[in-house]
């Protein structure tokens, strides 16, 4: 046997050994990826609960290093977040609560939805209430539906028509006014001893006049793009008496939630009671896994109900237990709270005290109903 022959015989009789000691020894740590156990499946929140995949993941890497741990040399914490994913295709959602809805003594879920239930009638979830778009100083004062352009619009409640068409901001006919076409009606019905009116804005066109008398349901125009608009939509306000831009209040408090869901509010601030604003906050459903993405409000011209002083809402819940997740001061703040179907779930954070859920007391509240809740 040549020199060469030997010497190949030999090397792989080593790699036999090798092979069989590494079989002997079991694979390779972190050979096979796995699904993290903290992993959450990041869907869209307009869509009815669905199982995730197993393997699903997406997390947001957490806060930058704080001063401290900058001028400390502090490895910085990380947090895992959910991350909202693109809408679905399905629209189904349970048909709402018959109009006027309240089972809490302070709630008034007064309005159907300014678009039928065959469309998207629910609102944009990373433009609600309260919240600022890019460039932009002052908060929304409504909620945008992003329904298709030329979907009719009908009105939320029974009442009279007080503006038809351009210069709603200012009260004149300016062609440029941010509301485009835009109809208001003063509703039949009122809250705490004050009108209720609602306003559609980014007509494409207007169908009603000045002093027409509508039902609730009735056509009112078509969605469009007037205005200050980045696509088809609806821009829709709750206002009480005939206020303007100032006197909004958040629409998902008065808007009759899908049957089986429920409504979160919250108010969340700093130690000194100050609301805590634009920090964003992640709702997790424990039983499926579904995540919902909102956004305490911004910090002026915003107006939280009388009520719940709140300055989150989060509606269209399907009924169950949830996780609500939110880092403030580089720390994870969580709490689990029940969704119960056709009313509002509260609870309340505040910096140095934590979590708790007591309803508000009503010290300087003394409503007068215009119309009567129905009670369930």
């Amino acid at each position: 046997m040549s020199i060469f022959t030997r010497f190949l015989a030999r090397a792989c009789f080593c790699l036999l050994l090798l092979c069989t000691a590494c079989q002997a020894a079991g694979p390779l740590p972190n050979a096979t990826p796995t699904a993290s156990g903290s992993a959450l499946l990041a869907l869209t929140p307009s869509l009815a609960p669905q199982a995730p995949p197993a393997a699903a993941t997406a997390v947001l890497q957490g806060p930058q290093p704080s001063p401290v741990a900058q001028r400390t040399g502090a490895a910085p914490l990380r947090f895992t977040f959910p991350t909202p994913a693109p809408h679905p295709a399905s629209r189904w959602r349970p048909p709402p609560y018959e109009v006027p809805w309240a089972i809490g003594a302070f709630d008034h879920y007064y309005l159907t939805r300014p678009i039928a239930a065959d469309e998207v009638n629910w609102p944009e979830w990373d433009y609600r209430y309260g919240g600022l778009a890019e460039g932009k100083e002052l908060p929304h004062s409504g909620i945008d539906i992003a329904v298709g352009r030329y979907a009719s619009i009908i009105a939320a409640g029974p009442g009279t028509i007080t503006w038809a068409g351009y210069g709603l901001l200012n009260y004149n006919a300016d062609i440029n006014d941010p509301y485009g076409l835009a109809v208001v009606v003063a509703h039949d019905f009122g809250y705490n001893g004050h009108r209720v009116s609602t306003v559609y804005g980014h007509m494409d066109r207007i169908d009603v006049t000045l002093g027409q008398r509508v039902s609730a349901g009735q056509p009112l125009g078509l969605v469009g793009t007037t205005g200050n608009s980045t696509g088809p939509h609806l821009h829709f306000e709750v206002r009480l008496q005939f206020g303007d831009y100032a006197a909004t209040r958040n629409p998902e408090l008065w808007l009759s939630p899908p049957q089986g869901w429920g409504v979160l509010v919250a108010r969340l601030m700093r130690e000194d009671t100050t609301p805590l604003f634009k920090l964003p906050v992640y709702v997790r459903s424990l039983a499926t896994n579904q995540v919902w993405e909102v956004h305490t409000y911004g910090p002026s011209n915003i107006h939280f109900d009388d009520y719940y002083r709140e300055n989150l809402v989060l509606s269209d819940l399907p009924a169950g237990d949830y996780e609500v997740t939110f880092e403030y001061k580089d720390e994870l703040k969580k709490f689990n709270t029940t969704i119960r179907p056709g009313t509002t779930t509260f609870f309340v954070y505040r910096d140095g005290r934590g979590f708790s859920n007591p309803l508000p007391t009503p010290t300087a509240i003394a409503p007068e109903w215009l119309v009567t809740p129905r009670s369930r």
